[in-house]
């Protein structure tokens, strides 16, 4: 029974040492060196045309989007580099690729450490708070939607990840671009929150290449990947 327990005490060490590593990540940059309240433009009124269009344009998605277009843009909820691996191969696997994993996670610790401060700062409803009308099929939030951080990250995975795999390229950034665009699909952002998003993502990847612990660790991840993927 001792030995039962001591067994069970340990696994559960692993999984909340596991959890607690993964919401610890450091991120390279913070909004401190990126300052996206500087960069980007104010979003639009909430009573503005603009607004009032663009939530026409998530209810006409509502209506329209398929089955598998949903099961997608619920799947692209998580904010991790895995949901790449259906353009990246079988063997792109967080098991396999433990320097990636661990350095991707600190990638989307900078998204947030950069975006949260700007979301607040503009505080854009989302479109279900706006009009009762708008059904999100995935949780909801009540964080501002503007830029949309799905799709911060997603650009900067997107970048890191094709100019690791240039072989990739080009179907790395077309799931790059779906993974923003399916927030609109589920109904939880704006199309100019995407933009924006993008814009945002670009920003800070380029920011990235002039810090010399990302570099550092991009190259090691870099290395991992290529070489598990016989490049």
């Amino acid at each position: 029974m001792k030995k039962l327990s001591l067994f069970a005490g340990l696994l559960l060490l692993l999984v909340v040492g596991t959890a607690a590593h993964a919401e610890d990540a450091r991120p390279f940059l913070t909004a401190k060196d990126v300052d996206l309240t500087m960069i980007l433009p104010p979003p639009p009124a909430d009573d503005s045309a603009q607004t009032k269009a663009e939530i026409g344009e998530v209810l006409t998605l509502q209506v329209t989007r398929t089955p598998e277009m949903e099961a997608r843009a619920k799947a692209d909820a998580e904010e991790n580099v895995w949901r790449f691996a259906d353009v990246m191969g079988p063997k792109f696997t967080k098991e396999a690729l433990p320097k990636l994993n661990a350095f991707f996670e600190r990638v989307v610790a900078t998204e947030g450490a950069v975006v949260d401060p700007a979301k607040d700062f503009w505080k854009r409803p989302r479109p279900h708070m706006l009009s009762d009308l708008v059904k999100p099929i995935v949780k909801p939030s009540t964080s501002g939607a503007w830029p949309s951080g799905h799709t911060t990250v997603g650009t900067m995975m997107g970048i890191i990840l094709a100019d690791m795999v240039p072989e990739k390229r080009a179907e790395i950034m077309t799931r790059a671009w779906e993974y923003g665009h399916n927030r609109v699909v589920a109904g939880i952002h704006y199309p100019s929150d995407i933009e924006m998003g993008r814009i945002a993502g670009a920003v800070i990847a380029s920011n990235l290449q002039h810090d010399s612990d990302f570099e550092k660790e991009y190259e090691e991840a870099k290395a991992e990947l290529r070489s598990v993927l016989g490049l």
